[in-house]
């Protein structure tokens, strides 16, 4: 259902603060053209935490308009308060979404039968497909993965984003919830090796500015061509660890108007753009995995 290389996208903004749909619009089109197998639309990446709930659902609700159905659009739904991800979840339920991928709450720290409580609640008022996302070193809460397992059994609770880099959790995860459940990496410098071990994807921010290169490696890895893909990935490791020289996604979106993916580089606060000394780090960054 979801595998490959799946972008966590940004959210264009206009120099007045606004959403760029324009510029979502070039994204979107940029994803199919490349390659990509799916589009996560506000995300974590997507800077979710800063857009209203109106604007939240209309990102999501433009992102697949503009797909046209070419890609599969997944939604963040993620919040800290679990009637705001119901919240989100009911209203994009009929949106034409293929999923809902939901970090776990942040700052928090809720037990792990919170997290089951929290993630059971979400999948009861939701008919599409649920992807669980654990990223403790943005949440301040590691979701174990016992937890997980115990989430696998509920029907629409299909998959993980397991941002923790521990490739150990991998086999873990499997032996717990099976062969069906889907376990999909959202660590861009251990990705592939995630997959080496039985994973089926990633959803990734380096596919943010090297969509092509990312969907490439991943084909090539189903195909168990791994020599080829390893290629690749040492090419874009560059990428993979200075994207996060400072808070993502402040860098790949400076990287996407340097390529001129989106009209302008701009957050909203609490995030500000690149710094001067930061810039030539992605700049070298670019340069070297060839990205231009």
């Amino acid at each position: 259902m979801f595998s490959g290389s799946i972008v966590a996208l940004i959210t264009p903004f206009t120099q007045d603060g606004e959403v760029d749909f324009v510029s979502l619009k070039k994204l979107v089109d940029y994803h199919v053209a490349a390659g990509s197998d799916g589009i996560v639309a506000v995300g974590t990446t997507g800077e979710s935490a800063t857009l209203t709930v109106e604007e939240h659902v209309k990102v999501v609700s433009k992102t697949v308009e503009f797909a046209e159905g070419r890609i599969p659009v997944i939604a963040g739904t993620g919040a800290n308060a679990t009637h705001e991800s119901v919240t989100f979840s009911r209203l994009l339920n009929d949106s034409g979404i293929a999923g809902c991928l939901s970090v776990t709450p942040y700052y928090n720290k809720p037990t792990q039968e919170g997290l089951y409580q929290h993630y059971k609640a979400i999948a009861e008022v939701s008919d599409v497909p649920q992807i669980l996302y654990n990223v403790p070193g943005r949440t301040a809460v590691d979701m174990h993965p016992e937890t997980v397992a115990r989430l696998a059994e509920i029907e629409n609770i299909v998959a993980l984003k397991d941002a923790t880099g521990d490739l150990d959790r991998v086999k873990i995860h499997r032996e717990l919830c099976g062969d069906d459940f889907i376990l999909l990496s959202g660590d861009d410098s251990t990705g592939l090796d995630f997959v080496r071990l039985g994973g089926q994807g990633v959803i990734s921010v380096t596919n943010n500015i090297a969509a092509k290169e990312m969907a490439t490696m991943f084909r090539l890895a189903k195909e168990g061509r791994y020599a080829e893909a390893e290629a690749i990935n040492n090419q874009l490791m560059p990428l993979h660890k200075n994207l996060f020289v400072e808070s993502s996604p402040i860098p790949v979106k400076w990287a996407a108007h340097q390529l001129g993916l989106i009209a302008n580089g701009d957050l909203r606060l609490p995030l500000t753009e690149l710094s001067e000394q930061a810039r030539p780090i992605v700049a070298q960054a670019m340069a070297e995995s060839r990205i231009s």
